[in-house]
């Protein structure tokens, strides 16, 4: 019975994992928790037979039946704790898009805790001080439409004005994100430019997402990073290449 324990763990666990993600692999699997690959094919047997929905798609992984909805699962003390210590963090984000949708989704993440989780939160935020942007300044309120725009390759077209203070009007292909020093850096092919580049969304005057799609860049940006360290180049809007 002790072994019982870890494995029902292990498959409650699996049921999140494909909960949050649109397919995945039994070697991700095997290698999150620590067991053979075998072991996860057992697993995902013990759940269909349990009436779980899996659908098994060969050569690329697992996925639930689209539509199929399992209950809500039950966050666990630490879990909670750290939904509640990154609340107090992204509310000091200076993206005001940011801060308002997750703080949307954080209320309904809340919605699901039990009475005495939701007294633990509450007194925990109120135990939580960051000393960044202590004046709670925001300085955009574009990162939710340029990660839409990402996900959806969605051209953009901006006004932006450079820390030479020089205005361009832009037509981008929005491609990652990475944030340094408090700033969200927007990286994207530029077709003023020609070529990819890098932009503090902060100094993004006016942002219009376009009715066109532009075809997904092969680079990946792990690949755009080497590119960078090779040049000794990483001040915003640098020219990649």
């Amino acid at each position: 019975m002790a072994e019982d324990k870890p494995r029902l763990s292990r498959l409650t666990a699996i049921v999140t994992q494909l909960q949050s993600k649109k397919i995945i692999t039994a070697k991700y699997l095997a290698e999150k928790y620590h067991v053979s690959i075998r072991t996860i094919y057992r697993d995902i047997r013990a759940l269909e037979k349990s009436g779980i929905p899996i659908i098994t798609e060969e050569g690329k992984g697992y996925s639930l039946m689209e539509g199929y909805q399992l209950p809500p699962i039950m966050f666990t003390e630490n879990e909670a704790n750290a939904l509640i210590t990154a609340e107090q963090i992204i509310l000091k984000n200076k993206d005001q898009s940011f801060v308002e949708n997750y703080s949307n989704a954080i209320t309904k993440i809340k919605a699901v805790l039990r009475s005495s989780q939701k007294e633990k939160t509450d007194l925990l935020a109120d135990r939580i001080y960051l000393r960044e942007n202590i004046e709670n300044k925001k300085s955009s309120t574009h990162l939710m439409t340029i990660q839409s725009a990402i996900t959806n390759f969605r051209v953009l077209e901006i006004t932006y004005n450079s820390l030479q203070d020089n205005f361009t009007k832009r037509m981008i292909e929005p491609f990652a994100l990475y944030s340094t020093q408090s700033n969200w850096i927007l990286i994207a092919f530029c077709r003023l430019r020609n070529e990819f580049r890098a932009f503090r969304i902060d100094l993004i005057q006016q942002l219009i997402m376009q009715n066109e799609n532009f075809q997904p860049h092969r680079i990946t940006l792990a690949q755009y990073f080497e590119i960078c360290q090779k040049k000794f180049r990483n001040t915003p809007d640098t020219p990649l290449s």
